[in-house]
């Protein structure tokens, strides 16, 4: 009944985002975003009737001519062989020897999943588009753009078993995909996918809105851009972890692209309403979530505009520097202060890098984190005792406050706000927080706003203990490491807060005063501290 219902001969297509070539969008190929179009065979049919399928596909159906393509195969290894029936079943469709060519497991073999399981050799399908050889050795495996893989072909064969060898599969499955985006572009002539009615809209507004545009940021921007509004379609928000790490990646390098062209970034929702009515036919969801869209993505721009301006500033201080000791290396620990004080990813930091001839210490900056990480576990597991001054109950609305001090400042400052450490008297409460520049007035009086609001609210205070895990996964804020133990305790305040804490904290937001805050000053370079009291 099962196979009566399913089938073994299917056909799929899915949204994809790839993560691995987001540094290199901005060519005439590359895209993060990308619709995947595939069929399937459960134990059916198995080499021969897949690729003449896929042959007859793009030859008689679609139009292609045999003469511009190329194939690869799996060139075998100590664990299995070289796939020569593969290349055979190809030259038996008319692909000469010539236009056959073999290659390693990290070209032509996929998988498992995991440590083991199924898996098997491929055989990738390029278009040639006629562009001239970039040498003598160039091959479908270049990245000059002569070749462009339109299909793939995996034949799973084998099960990978815990010892590390491979033995047969009793039922050989096929899985293939194919890029629509570069399927169209092809069949309707284009040069590349952002000719295509599905970034032609896109590139054209933002285009005519820049003082400098070109085309590399121009691509970026549009596949960033698209790639965001539909992430957020399907509930992702920017922070600092997993999708939302994805997330917040894509839109500040937008961000930095559309600086760079001299487009008024403050009109970036103009994009995303020109995005939204470019595809909404292609997916409704876009239309349905368009106000989440726009909220969303242009809070994160307000976000990272902040400190945009003052980061991309001290790297050109440090670029110039190093550039004067003949040195191109950027070490981790400026990379981590880029990060940590003007909320700039690290991949970020790479790109402008490389526009500069500089090069980063990617492994310098992960061990930077890692000192970081820790040194705010230990001031997170010490705020109870170090922070107060006694457990009264002035001290424990104060310390509450903290918490709504530090949500608002992440919300109108950005998210590279992080506490650096507080002090807390039964006359006020001292805190001091990561920011590369000093707060003026009219914004510590939105933050102010922003916390008796919240105040006046009357929202419920609550603690739950969990996991770090579900901790993570409920959206708390804190330094996410295995080192906490089995459980934390997350405060949550109404709607507005949550964060790992070991307390104390009022149950009510109501039970406490009006906040001022009375003053904003420099601790130290990257570090400013504000002192804040109750008042009637």
């Amino acid at each position: 009944m099962k196979n009566i219902l399913l089938g073994k001969r299917l056909c799929d297509f899915q949204k994809c985002l790839r993560t691995d070539d987001i540094d290199e969008v901005g060519d005439n190929r590359h895209l993060t975003f990308f619709e995947m179009l595939g069929n399937w065979s459960l134990g059916d049919y198995f080499k021969e009737e897949s690729i003449k399928l896929s042959y007859e596909l793009l030859t008689d159906v679609l139009g292609i001519p045999s003469e511009k393509i190329s194939v690869t195969c799996f060139e075998g290894d100590e664990n299995s062989p070289k796939d020569i029936e593969t290349a055979n079943i190809w030259k038996e469709c008319g692909i000469p020897e010539e236009r056959i060519y073999f290659f390693g497991k990290k070209e032509n073999w996929w998988g498992p999943a995991g440590e083991t399981g199924p898996c098997g050799p491929d055989t990738e399908i390029f278009y040639d588009t006629g562009a001239p050889k970039c040498s003598d050795e160039c091959n479908p495996s270049c990245d000059c753009g002569k070749y462009i893989e339109i299909w793939n072909n995996v034949f799973m064969q084998y099960n990978k078993k815990e010892d590390g060898t491979f033995e047969p599969l009793k039922n050989k499955n096929v899985d293939t995909g194919m890029g629509l985006e570069r399927m169209i572009f092809l069949l309707q002539g284009k040069n590349d996918v952002f000719e295509t009615e599905l970034f032609a809209p896109i590139i054209e507004f933002v285009r005519k809105n820049s003082a400098l545009p070109e085309d590399s940021s121009l691509r970026i921007i549009a596949d960033h851009l698209r790639a965001s509004a539909l992430l957020v379609c399907d509930d992702v928000v920017p922070s600092n972890v997993g999708q939302g790490y994805i997330l917040r990646r894509l839109i500040r390098r937008a961000i930095r692209h559309l600086r760079k062209i001299e487009y008024n970034v403050d009109k970036i929702t103009d994009i995303l309403e020109v995005i939204v009515d470019s595809l909404k036919e292609m997916y409704p969801e876009l239309e349905e979530n368009k106000e989440k869209i726009l909220f969303e993505i242009n809070k994160e721009k307000n976000r990272f505009a902040n400190t945009l301006k003052s980061g991309e500033k001290e790297f050109n201080k440090i670029a110039n520097k190093l550039k004067e000791e003949n040195k191109d290396i950027i070490d981790g620990q400026h990379l981590f202060r880029l990060y940590d004080t003007y909320g700039f990813p690290p991949e970020v930091t790479k790109e402008l890098a490389e526009e500069n001839g500089l090069k980063v210490d990617m492994e310098g900056f992960k061990k930077c984190f890692e000192e970081h990480q820790e040194k705010s576990r230990q001031g997170a597991e010490g705020v109870f005792k170090g922070g107060l001054a006694d457990h009264s109950e002035i001290t424990t609305a104060y310390h509450t406050a903290t918490h709504l001090l530090l949500e608002s400042l992440q919300r109108i400052l950005g998210d590279h706000v992080m506490q650096r450490g507080s002090n807390i008297t039964a006359e006020r409460a001292r805190f001091d927080f990561s920011n590369p520049e000093k707060v003026q007035r009219d914004v510590l009086d939105k933050v102010e706003n922003m916390i008796n609001e919240q105040i006046d609210r009357g929202l419920e205070v609550t603690c739950e203990e969990m996991t770090l895990d579900e901790a993570r996964k409920a959206g708390a804020r804190g330094i996410f490491d295995s080192k906490y133990g089995e459980k934390v305790k997350v405060y949550t305040i109404g709607d507005f807060s949550k964060e790992i804490c070991g307390g104390p904290h009022v149950t009510n937001t109501s039970q406490m005063k009006h906040i001022k805050i009375k003053k904003e000053e420099a601790v130290s370079s990257g570090v400013r501290r504000i002192k804040m009291v109750f008042v009637d």
